[in-house]
Parts: structure tokens; sequence; C-alpha cells
């Protein structure tokens, strides 16, 4: 007897016959990733995991419209924060927790029929460990795995307002406007400033998004915990950035799909 398949793309609204009927090797299951952790005076703890959970749902939705065989697991809240560790209500997994979460993560995914699994990462600061994990679970568990953002971050290559000297790597222009639009009940303009750090933006190598990397914490710029300068956001550019990054979640996917590693 055949069994239905609902039309959603979240993963767990499926019964268990479900997915063995639903999945199969050409299937990409995507796991965003967030965090709970501060984001300055004006921004909500949850700000990360609402971007990749808003972004996800909207691209995976309008990628299954197109045609990708895409589905979509519950979001991670809790991450890789510890850069902001000094600040009471940011929760954090250690380097070592995460990584064994994420290869759990991918054990589980690989006892379906699904080869692909791409990590849709909403917070910087877990980037460099999940390329780590990328390698592990693809030798672990055979999957193909992948990375991406809704934004890369500026201090990992991906661009800054002009305004924010190419550092607004954190509750900056680009976050705040984001949340100004999915969210405005949760930001507080009025308790908005610049922070940017000028004294690193006539380096041409030492800073955020230089050629030569440093450890940090929030805290170092300020006692703030933000990195840029939310004073410019607007509900429009977050409009426009969540339109953007839809976008290109959905082409990403396009692409995914018709991923081999052999022509």
């Amino acid at each position: 007897m055949s069994v239905p398949v609902p039309a959603t793309r979240q993963l767990a609204d499926l019964r268990a016959p479900q997915v063995a009927a639903a999945l199969s090797p050409a299937s990409i299951v995507v796991q965003p990733l967030g965090a709970v952790e501060q984001h300055g005076p004006h921004l909500p703890f949850v700000t990360d995991q609402l971007i990749a959970n808003r972004v996800a749902d909207a691209a995976v939705a309008e990628a299954a419209r197109q045609g990708i065989d895409v589905w979509l697991l519950p979001s991670l809240a809790y991450t890789k924060s510890n850069e902001h560790a000094w600040s009471a209500g940011t929760i954090w997994l250690s380097a070592d927790t995460l990584l064994r979460v994420l290869d759990d993560i991918g054990r589980c995914v690989a006892t379906t029929s699904a080869r692909k699994l791409v990590f849709f990462n909403g917070h910087g600061g877990n980037s460099a460990l999940v390329g780590v994990a990328n390698r592990e679970l693809r030798l672990a568990h055979g999957l193909m795995t992948f990375l991406a953002h809704p934004g890369v971050p500026p201090d990992q290559g991906g661009s800054s307002p002009a305004e924010e000297l190419g550092m607004g790597i954190h509750g900056g222009i680009d976050e705040t406007s984001l949340m100004l639009y999915l969210a405005p009940e949760l930001v507080d303009m009025s308790a908005a400033s610049r922070n940017v750090p000028e004294h690193l933006a006539g380096n041409r190598y030492v800073r955020f998004g230089g050629r030569v990397g440093f450890g940090w914490l929030s805290d170092d710029f300020g006692p703030d915990g933000h990195i840029g300068d939310p004073t410019l956001a607007t509900a429009e550019r977050g409009k426009e950035l969540f339109e953007g990054s839809v976008a290109a979640f959905v082409e990403a996917l396009g692409e995914i799909a018709a991923f081999e590693f052999h022509p």
C-alpha cells in the first residue's frame, strides 16, 4: 500500500512510514543553526536563530515549489557562543560538545536515504567549527555536507556597510535592519548606539575581514557587546536583505541538488 506524503517540508512533521516514502538519495536535509546570545542592548538573544529560521523556512518552501527535493529540520538553538559568555543569559555549547552534537545529527540523517546535509548557520561564531564538522561527517557517515549562511559574516569575507568600515559584525546595521523587518516588537532602537572599532580601520591585515585573524570576545570592544552601528538600521533595508537572502539560498539549494564530486 502506498504511503501518502503531506505537502509539508518540515521533516519532523512526517510519520515514520512517510520518511521512507518521501526521502531518497536525491533529498537535501537542511539543519538551521541559531544561537541564544546577547546582541547588545537593542536586540534580543534570539536574533541569530530567528533570522536563520525565517530565511530557511521561506527558502525551503520556494525551493520545493521549484521542484527541489529539500526537507527542513527544527533549528538548533544552542551553539558555540562563548565569545558572549560574559553576558548572563547567553547559553552556549563548548566546541567539543557542538562537534559531537553535529556528528550525532549527521549520524541520524544518514539512517535515512537522504545523502546531502546542509547546515544553515545564522551565527558567525559557528562557521569555523561547522567547516570542521562537514569533513568529519563526510568521513564518518558518507554524507555530502554543506555550510550556508543567511549572509556571510563580514569577518569571514562577507560585506558590511561602508558606514561600519567593513566591520559591522554583531548587532550592527544589517542584523538590526533584519530584526526591524522580521520582529520589530523585539527591537529597542532607543537603546541602539554606534560601536565600530575605528582604530582597526586603517589596518590592512589585522582587522575584522582582514587576512590575519585574531581571537576576540564581544566585550573586548566595549561593554555593550555589539560591534557595528545599529542606529542606521531600517526595516526597508531589512526587507531587501531578507528577500536577497532567501533568493540566494534558493539558488544555492539548486546547485546543491545538482552537486556531485565527479561530473
